[in-house]
């Protein structure tokens, strides 16, 4: 009975220190601080606040290997956001083949053997749809 009662102590302060245990930090691959979210898309930027519409996202894969189409929205214009993916995606290495801004402007970068569009829409003044596409890029075209 003894015996019992130093397991079951034992495996109390066990399962005490394990919960405790404070959750790592998810990072994108320049290092900023990923929303847990989105921690399944580190190669892409995300403006800081954003929020998955889970109903329309369709991905498979995480990491730098995902493809399929992410939609969230944010409360930002979307001329705020297209700049904002002009800005940030060369930081993660992204190569811009071709961007226009539009009513719903486009945007499509190259890294690796992958290809990434961008879709941004405005909803109202101080809200935007994106969508982010990705896709594999084997036709071995490569932008610097």
């Amino acid at each position: 009975m003894l015996k019992n009662k130093w397991l079951s102590l034992i495996l109390i302060i066990f399962l005490s220190a394990c919960a405790s245990e404070e959750r790592p930090i998810l990072k994108g691959v320049d290092g900023s601080v990923l929303p847990p979210a989105f921690a399944s898309f580190p190669d892409i930027p995300f403006p800081e606040p954003s929020y998955i519409d889970m109903d329309e996202t369709r991905t498979l894969g995480s990491g730098n290997n995902w493809n399929g189409s992410l939609i969230f929205t944010t409360p930002f214009p979307a001329d705020g956001i297209y700049d904002f993916y002009v800005s940030e995606m060369p930081k993660l290495n992204w190569s811009e083949v071709a961007v226009v801004r539009a009513k719903i402007s486009h945007m499509t970068y190259l890294r690796d053997r992958r290809a990434v569009q961008i879709l941004i829409e405005r909803l109202d003044d101080d809200e935007s749809l994106v969508t982010i596409t990705a896709i594999p890029n084997e036709t071995g075209v490569r932008v610097k």
